[in-house]
């Protein structure tokens, strides 16, 4: 019986190990246009140092229990691979956020990361209570990055569109957090499984959400009607200006035209503050997006 699940868990873990490599390279694309323009294009570093981070996090944790090693070996590809994108990140943003990076990545790949080690070893002894105290911390942090996609399933619920939920990535996500929860299952390692059962729940959701709104047209913001000023204006002209009275005719007649260049004039106004707020908006899940992209792979493990 323990060999079978010993064979389960490894076909789970390789599994697990397949699709999580394609989730640490879905950034490549970003990172070779970043190579080709030599520039950043406003891109947050945040995701790529808490992938680092959750990767190194997960690797200590292979290392200090025995017999991990699948998640050893996906960890470590994680980590090489977080940091080269942070090298090119770091070589071509501005001078002012290479600093904001460099120092991010100091606090919490360096000092973050060396204070849970020191604590691992002086408040908890022997393996079994290492092992716990670190694995309670991979789940807090691992189960903290899940909320990245909260802000792109709002989003989708709010413009019915599915622009910055790419069926391929969630799928892959999703396949990826069902592995690694087997895996967990298998080998009964409840810090395994508990954080890709989040990952599970927020990859069904994702995939629903786009199954129900990949083929709706995305909401638009109504406009107000272009002639409704005028609509209101000439019944009020039929009803006080008496036909035959040319001056005041003249004179209602420019008034019309103000009034609509002032509903004009308001509709513009209202037009450039909605296209604003959804160019806002889409730089703000863009960022999210990239933040779940990249995120999730280096934690659903």
């Amino acid at each position: 019986m323990s060999s079978q699940h010993s064979h389960l868990s490894f076909a789970f873990g390789v599994l697990g190990n397949i699709s999580s490599f394609v989730c640490f390279l879905a950034p490549l694309p970003t990172f070779y246009r970043v190579c080709k323009k030599k520039s950043t294009e406003g891109f947050q570093s945040i995701p790529y140092v808490a992938a680092l981070f959750s990767a190194a996090l997960w690797l200590f944790y292979a290392y200090i229990k025995t017999g991990e090693t699948l998640l050893i070996t996906i960890n470590a590809f994680g980590c090489v691979i977080e940091t080269i994108y942070l090298a090119i990140y770091v070589t071509y943003c501005p001078k002012k956020v290479r600093m904001s990076t460099l120092r991010m990545i100091v606090l919490m790949n360096f000092v973050g990361f060396g204070t849970i080690v020191v604590l691992t070893h002086v408040l908890a002894k022997g393996e079994e209570g290492r092992v716990k105290l670190l694995g309670w911390i991979c789940v807090v942090f691992a189960t903290s990055v899940f909320a990245a996609p909260l802000s792109i399933i709002r989003v989708v619920i709010r413009t019915k569109s599915v622009e910055f939920l790419p069926f391929p990535l969630s799928l892959l996500l999703l396949i990826s957090a069902v592995m690694w929860l087997l895996y967990g299952l298998s080998l009964r390692d409840i810090y395994v499984t508990l954080p890709n059962v989040v990952g599970l729940t927020f990859g069904i959701v994702q995939i629903t959400l786009y199954l129900i709104y990949r083929k709706s047209t995305p909401v638009k913001d109504e406009k107000l009607p272009e002639h409704k000023g005028d609509v209101v204006i000439s019944n009020e002209i039929e009803t006080v200006v008496p036909a035959t009275d040319d001056e005041k005719k003249i004179e209602v007649s420019v008034d019309i035209e103000i009034v609509n260049k002032k509903e004009e004039k308001k509709d513009e106004q209202h037009e450039e503050k909605k296209e604003e707020q959804v160019s806002e908006e889409k730089t703000e899940v863009k960022n999210e997006k990239e933040k779940v992209d990249v995120s999730k792979s280096g934690c659903e493990v």
